[in-house]
């Protein structure tokens, strides 16, 4: 099939273009959001091919994979067919409701023209769908070409723009941590990070918009992986330090409590509870190779890319036949 995508977040786009479909990713001379291109950071397969607005007034869409609001409109006036209605249309929701939960209405809710595909059950339970047609494709991930070896006594995190988004992320928590051991913070614009938490630089060392490989490199050698986020979707970052072997050491919100044995380090919504988990990381690191195997039993079982790609697949032949 061919298929129309925006490139809106890296890690999600990187697994479903790998793929046997070819991607049609719209460009635009300044590579703004919405003309983003190729992956620059990520290792893209040759299937993902640029076009732009103009070329995609001729060319072949089987489907549409609409990931914000506004891309409807824009594939209508690009392709001049109406995803939907001239054309099959799946609409991606990746992140959890904001304002009125648990009322929140979803911005696809009540359509008869597409279908809603969130990334976790927490997300479809949580959004307000009314009757729009939803269903659910687990996020998988491409396997780190790294393995956790956690010889470094220092606890990893990947947050984007922790400072922006603070509470959501648990940045106010990340101090806690840091008593412990030293923590590298990974992600966009974590740049300063330490000194709006008041920390001395040696306690939490920023990293900021590091390259994919490297990253995944620089995780594996530090002892346990936190994500504390309080109200995020279930990140990816997350998912592939698992598959590494990291251990976790997580709060138990939102899809975190589906993906997160707690032997693989520890999930739980007293903070006490994981600092005592993190503290016995760090000073056991054959309990932590031990948890570690555990999550990566797990991350390998229910976000591998093969099935990932495969509910993909059926998803979207079923859209394509139904429009005919």
């Amino acid at each position: 099939m061919n298929l129309l995508l925006w490139h809106v977040h890296g890690s999600w786009t990187t697994s479903f273009v790998h793929g046997k479909h070819r991607y049609l990713v719209p460009v635009t001379p300044d590579r703004g959001p919405y003309g983003l291109g190729r992956a620059r950071t990520y290792p893209w397969p040759d299937s993902a091919v640029e076009v732009t607005p103009e070329d995609l007034r001729d060319a072949d869409v089987d489907l549409v994979i609409l990931q914000r609001p506004e891309e409807i409109d824009l594939a209508a006036e690009w392709l001049g067919r109406r995803p939907g209605r001239d054309v099959p249309a799946i609409y991606v929701e990746h992140n959890t409701p904001k304002g009125d939960v648990p009322n929140t209405r979803h911005p696809m809710a009540d359509r008869d023209d597409l279908l809603l595909t969130h990334v976790t059950a927490f997300n479809e339970l949580f959004w307000d769908n009314g009757v729009t047609r939803t269903t659910v494709v687990d996020h998988g991930v491409v396997p780190p070409a790294v393995e956790w070896t956690g010889e470094l006594d220092r606890l990893a995190v990947v947050i984007n723009e922790p400072v922006r988004r603070w509470r959501v992320t648990g940045t106010d928590l990340l101090a806690r941590f840091a008593a412990l051991a030293p923590l590298d913070v990974y992600g966009m614009k974590v740049d300063g990070l330490a000194a709006h938490l008041g920390l001395p630089e040696d306690r939490l060392t920023s990293h900021d918009d590091v390259p994919q490989h490297a990253m995944h490199t620089e995780l594996a050698k530090r002892r346990a992986y936190l994500h504390l986020c309080r109200w995020t979707s279930l990140g990816l970052s997350l998912i592939e330090a698992m598959t590494m072997g990291m251990p976790v050491v997580a709060l138990a919100t939102t899809e975190a409590v589906e993906a997160v044995p707690p032997a693989a380090g520890a999930l739980s919504t007293r903070v006490d509870t994981l600092v005592d988990a993190a503290r016995g990381l760090l000073d056991d690191r054959e309990s932590a190779r031990r948890a570690g195997a555990v999550a990566r039993a797990a991350a390998r079982d229910r976000y591998g890319l093969e099935r990932f790609l495969a509910d993909w697949d059926r998803l979207l032949e079923e859209e394509v036949c139904a429009s005919r």
